[in-house]
């Protein structure tokens, strides 16, 4: 299991639709906006309490300085009735091919925001702002129990595979613009990822 399916397993609820949840009673709802640069250090402390190494944390932090990776406006937080930070979710850019898609990595819920829908928020929220940027494709390595409540499905049913051997059920793919043409072909993550 890697870290994106450690994370995916705390999050086993739907919210409600939209970019805010309510997750039955007395549960917070979820606010959530693009992440911002004074955010940088409380995304940074729930990525890192998130997963069992800094590894994601890490990822976020080189990604934030690849230009060919990092789409301003992509990154969006879930905050709780408090306002703290909650949950994370990252799209960056990476390729199919030569064409231009999106990669969701990583997604992340503070411990004890867990199995609350503060990483469902995040993650629609992001998958929203995308889609408003015409993003055509979005792609995640993740639990398959997880993703597709969001309408993720195997790349490889479009033809989309890794540079590496993962199940083929945990190599998911959202086509986000139906009428747009889907590429096909290998993945191509930025440096970053180190794959």
């Amino acid at each position: 299991m890697n870290d994106q399916d450690h994370a995916a397993r705390s999050e086993q609820r739907s919210p409600a639709p939209g970019t805010a949840g309510r997750e039955g009673r007395g549960a917070p709802l979820w606010t959530t906006r693009p992440e911002n640069p004074e955010d940088a250090g409380a995304v940074r402390a729930v990525v890192t309490a998130a997963f069992p190494t800094p590894a994601e944390a890490a990822l976020v932090d080189a990604l934030r300085t690849d230009p060919s990776a990092w789409l301003p406006g992509l990154g969006h937080v879930a905050l709780g009735g408090d306002g703290a930070v909650a949950a994370y979710a990252l799209l960056t850019r990476c390729r199919v091919g030569d064409a231009p898609v999106l990669a969701l990595a990583p997604v992340a819920t503070a411990p004890e925001q867990q199995r609350r829908g503060a990483g469902q928020a995040a993650v629609r929220a992001a998958l929203d702002a995308a889609r408003l940027r015409a993003e055509s494709v979005v792609l995640v390595l993740g639990h398959p129990a997880y993703y597709p409540r969001f309408g993720f499905v195997p790349a490889s049913r479009y033809g989309i595979r890794p540079a590496f051997d993962v199940p083929d059920e945990a190599m998911m793919a959202l086509v986000l613009a139906p009428s747009a043409p889907v590429p096909r072909g290998t993945i191509h993550y930025p440096a970053a990822f180190g794959v």
